[in-house]
C-alpha cells in the first residue's frame, strides 16, 4: 500500500542520460521553478519505481516516475502549482 500526504508537493529535478524513465516531465508541460501537489502515487508490480500523479502547467494530469521528483513540502493551499523561490538570486538583485 502507498499512502501520502494530501497537501504534499514535489519540484522537478529531470535526470539526464539514456536510462531516464520516460516522460520527462520538462518536456511534458512542468517546469523546474514550481512546485506541484500531489494527486495520487501508483506502483506497477513490474517496477520498483514508484509515478507520481501530478498536474502539469497545462492542467494535464501525468504519471512521473519519482527518480524525478525531490520534496518540496508541506503547504496548507489550494493550489496545484507553487512559485519557488529563485534559487539563484542574490541579495544584490
Amino acid at each position: 500500500m502507498l499512502a501520502f500526504h494530501p497537501q504534499m508537493f514535489v519540484r522537478i529535478v529531470e535526470l539526464d542520460g539514456p536510462r531516464a524513465p520516460m516522460p520527462r516531465p520538462l518536456s511534458s508541460g512542468f517546469t523546474d521553478r514550481r512546485a506541484y501537489r500531489v494527486l495520487g502515487v501508483y506502483n506497477p508490480s513490474e517496477s520498483s519505481d514508484a509515478y507520481f500523479i501530478l498536474p502539469n502547467d497545462r492542467d494535464e494530469m501525468w504519471f512521473i516516475c519519482q527518480r524525478h521528483l525531490r520534496f518540496a513540502g508541506l503547504h496548507d493551499t489550494a493550489a496545484h502549482h507553487l512559485d519557488l523561490p529563485d534559487l539563484h538570486a542574490t541579495a544584490a538583485d
